[in-house]
């Protein structure tokens, strides 16, 4: 069995809106569950022009971590460091965002910190002038990642595309996938068949709406223990689904 994930961990994703944010507050709500102190960091986040919530807002609601911390702010939907430019504002610095996720690690168990997009989306630049990614970050803290996939037709190619790129790298990796359908068909099925090897966790459509009690107490069961859920045996939960 896989030690549960402590210090940093990135969550990430094979595109974006695939649940990132609500798998963030997932995990935070079985971590803490488990008596763990949990921070989530989330470096740049887009849109606030949109007047939603951001994602950390949404974590907090619903898993109540202990520091939830956003680094820049963009008022675009788009990619960090285009936001960025687009809004002529700073681009986020990586060895600024390396600093505050260690910071944070000094003081909790487990640090997430939530990416925006997938892997390789432009996050911020270095001192040479050169863009980072979320995979760049991972390799700075030597932190594992949390890809969050799809459940439907599209998603192997995807996520195994993601998961190369990280192993390239030398990052451990495992999936969530984001929303597993109300009523699965067979591509939900099939996928799942071949996500297992790499599976750490499957969250219900439908999981951010919840009452965020309800979300507390049913995060543990919808990841592994790796992710300090309860979930360890995938053919059981297929029976009870």
């Amino acid at each position: 069995m896989t030690a549960p994930w402590q210090g940093a961990v990135l969550v990430t994703g094979t595109d974006t809106e695939v649940g990132k944010t609500v798998v963030t507050a997932a995990v935070a709500a079985a971590a803490q569950a488990a008596g763990l102190r949990v921070a989530v960091v989330k470096p740049g986040q887009t849109g606030t022009a949109t007047g939603e919530p951001s994602d950390v807002d949404s974590v907090t609601r619903l898993a109540a971590p202990l520091t939830g911390r956003t680094l820049a702010s963009f008022p675009d939907p788009l990619a960090p460091l285009t936001a960025a430019r687009v809004a002529e504002l700073e681009p986020l610095e990586l060895d600024r965002v390396i600093d505050a996720v260690r910071e944070e690690v000094d003081k909790h168990d487990l640090v997430l910190v939530e990416g925006a997009g997938g892997l390789l989306v432009p996050m911020g630049l270095r001192p040479s002038g050169e863009a980072w990614t979320v995979a760049d970050l991972a390799v700075a803290l030597g932190a594992p990642a949390v890809v969050v996939a799809r459940a439907g037709l599209g998603t192997l190619n995807h996520t195994a595309l993601t998961l190369e790129a990280l192993e390239r790298r030398a990052v451990p990796a495992g999936v969530v996938i984001g929303a597993w359908p109300v009523e699965p068909e067979l591509v939900h099925w099939t996928n799942l068949g071949e996500l297992v090897p790499k599976l750490l966790g499957a969250l219900p459509t439908g999981a951010g709406a919840m009452d965020p009690g309800v979300f507390r107490r049913s995060a543990p069961g919808w990841l592994t223990p790796a992710l300090h859920g309860v979930l360890d045996d995938w053919r059981a939960w297929a029976e009870e689904i």
